[in-house]
């Protein structure tokens, strides 16, 4: 069987990766998210996290790290995937439109001592977009994860992690990264 599809992902995979392995302006976006987040747990806040599609999932990873554990043996840490509640996300759309689905949850549930982080590959998302400025607008501190390319989420979040590649199946894989490096950097910051 011919494997050059797989090959040919992997040495894409394996570029992206070392652009982001060498991109120090992402490095320290990490290490402040992780400490910001770090921070808001320590002192009585939460995580909320969303996205849409492939970043719907890695919200949902990631607030389980939190939840669960990633490497170590600790507490559970307060983190919530906005994307998670259904009921939720089906009577806001149907009675706000979809473009709400996060920033309505965010306003209920985001304050002054949070952290909100919205995924996009594109970095468009006009959902993800409105929730960020909710988040704002309660005094959250608000991170964005998105793909190379120039977008609308840079200027809507306070920290902006930019996975250096224009490919979504890229730009989803280093989130993966990026999102495990924090929980990893936390956890040391937090249980030692």
């Amino acid at each position: 069987m011919e494997n050059g599809l797989l090959r040919e992902a992997a040495g894409a995979h394996i570029e992206a990766m070392k652009k982001l392995q060498s991109d120090a302006a992402l490095g320290m976006a990490a290490e402040k998210l992780a400490s910001k987040t770090a921070h808001a747990f320590k002192n009585g806040g939460k995580l909320l996290v969303f996205g849409n599609g492939g970043s719907a999932a890695d919200a949902q990873h990631m607030a389980a790290e939190f939840v669960g554990r990633y490497l170590k043996e600790r507490r559970a840490l307060p983190a919530i995937a906005l994307t998670a509640n259904t009921s939720a996300l089906t009577a806001i759309g149907n009675d706000y439109g979809f473009e709400r689905v996060f920033a309505r949850q965010v306003s209920a549930l985001a304050g002054k001592n949070d952290v909100v982080v919205g995924i996009s590959t594109s970095g468009n998302s006009p959902n993800v977009i409105l929730a960020l400025e909710a988040a704002k607008a309660n005094g959250a501190f608000t991170a964005a994860l998105v793909g190379g390319k120039a977008c609308r989420m840079d200027s809507a979040a306070d920290l902006v992690l930019k996975a250096p590649s224009e490919s979504t199946p890229r730009i989803q894989e280093m989130h993966i990264l990026i999102i495990h490096t924090v929980c990893g950097m936390v956890e040391t910051e937090l249980f030692g």
